[in-house]
């Protein structure tokens, strides 16, 4: 078959590495001129999340207080006027609760699995080294904040996750950059759980496929898409033409399927085929800078629980990400006001230099943001859709980006007809027929 993937960031281009190797021709079409620039670009390291670090769970709850004076949980929620924004945050808050967040880290854990070995097989087969490291570090401040945590500590438990739990001294123990005048309650250590540089390994993937007939639309915006019983077209033009303010000539691109794993942009295209999912934006934000101090730089990942914020060590660079600024839909696609984006960046610095201070060269620290697609179950949107040549690959939010490797293996058996290696109950629980709405 003939299949056309519309988005060149991780998911994108993991579904065209599977739809490849399931011996169908690809495009992928991508309006940068490379692949993994946009939310990929900033992932914070992690590859698969625990029940610890999914972003729906506990400790992440919204209200007045949050509005007023700031996220204890790193989210900076402003939802103004927004209805929308107000609507998301209640789901948010109902999906933390102990009984529904455990049924769907349950039904996460199967998607887990899946791809941590679809990720190991990738690895293996290509020889592939995108800087991944063992070990992740989650630290506790207070003992309030252990507490707040019981149910995903009991879940450890529950599903076997090989971790252990530690006192302060333990915690330094396994990190020493750690410093010893900081207030430590504790924290748990996932010492098989790994840290690797997304984008790198996106574009290693993409010169993998660029050997085996994979054809790559760069610098195109897929504008329209039109479906019907035999074929599926996408119109697409120049991204330097939309820079520019006007709209340049028109190519068109014909498959057997589509899948739309086109990040931000995925709404506006499922729209065109009157379909929806209630994925709602918010803008993460990252800072990367050059290791300052080899002696102070972590040698594994650091988690902070409060403000969610990841800490990696990339080769000779120190990233530090997370910090979603959650508003109104359309406030959320234009400029951050600069207050809130000096807010997101202090979440980021000062996560920093509470847990590894003196890591990063300060001078040379560089800031991005873009926008991510969040669920509001928190699990991925993966699947087949009402019309059977259209699929969905999206809404991963930043809770690990190697989900992305199981989610395409799953994409890629339903488009060649096959069973995927996956139950069913978590089939339907990533399905986009889930809101019942598309």
């Amino acid at each position: 078959m003939d299949v056309i993937v519309i988005g060149g960031g991780l998911t994108g281009v993991t579904t065209a590495y599977q739809l490849r190797a399931a011996g169908h021709r690809v495009c992928v079409i991508e309006q940068h001129a490379t692949v993994a620039q946009e939310a990929s670009f900033g992932q914070g390291g992690l590859l698969l999340p625990t029940p610890l670090d999914v972003w729906f769970g506990p400790g992440l709850a919204f209200g007045m207080r949050q509005m007023l004076f700031g996220s204890r949980n790193g989210m900076i929620y402003q939802p103004g006027l927004s209805a929308g924004a107000r609507r998301f945050v209640r789901q948010l808050n109902a999906a933390r609760e102990p009984e529904p967040f455990a049924a769907q880290c349950e039904k996460l854990r199967p998607l887990i699995e899946l791809s941590r070995r679809t990720l190991v097989e990738m690895e293996s087969r290509h020889a592939m080294e995108f800087e991944q490291r063992d070990g992740v570090l989650h630290l506790f401040r207070t003992p309030r904040e252990l507490k707040q945590a019981a149910s995903a500590l009991a879940l450890l438990a529950q599903f076997e996750y090989p971790h252990q739990v530690l006192d302060g001294d333990g915690c330094r123990g396994v990190e020493p950059s750690v410093p010893v005048g900081e207030a430590l309650a504790g924290g748990v250590f996932f010492p098989y759980e790994r840290s690797a540089n997304c984008p790198l390994f996106t574009k290693q993937l993409k010169t993998l496929l660029d050997e085996h007939d994979v054809e790559f639309a760069l610098g195109r915006r897929a504008d329209s898409i039109r479906l019907d019983s035999g074929r599926v077209v996408v119109e697409m033009t120049p991204q330097s033409d939309h820079a520019n303010g006007h709209r340049g000539a028109t190519e068109s691109i014909a498959g057997d399927a589509l899948v739309l794993a086109a990040g931000a942009n995925t709404q506006a295209l499922l729209a065109q085929a009157g379909m929806r999912v209630p994925l709602y934006p918010a803008r993460v934000h990252a800072l990367t800078a050059p290791i300052g101090y080899e002696e102070h730089a972590p040698h594994v990942a650091v988690v902070d629980y409060e403000s969610r914020v990841s800490i990696s060590r990339l080769h000779n660079r120190m990233r530090y990400a997370s910090a979603p600024v959650l508003q109104g839909r359309r406030k959320t696609f234009r400029t951050t006001p600069p207050k809130l984006r000096e807010r997101a960046l202090d979440t980021l610095g000062q996560a920093g230099h509470t847990w590894v201070p003196g890591a990063a060269k300060l001078s040379a620290m560089r800031d991005w943001d873009s926008v991510t697609l969040l669920s509001p179950d928190g699990l991925p949107v993966t699947g087949a859709t009402a019309h059977p040549r259209l699929f969905i690959n999206t809404g991963h939010g930043p809770g690990g980006w190697g989900l992305a490797c199981g989610t395409a293996k799953i994409v890629a058996d339903l488009v060649s007809g096959q069973t995927p290696e996956i139950d069913s109950n978590t089939i339907a629980a990533l399905s986009p027929a889930r809101f019942g709405h598309s």
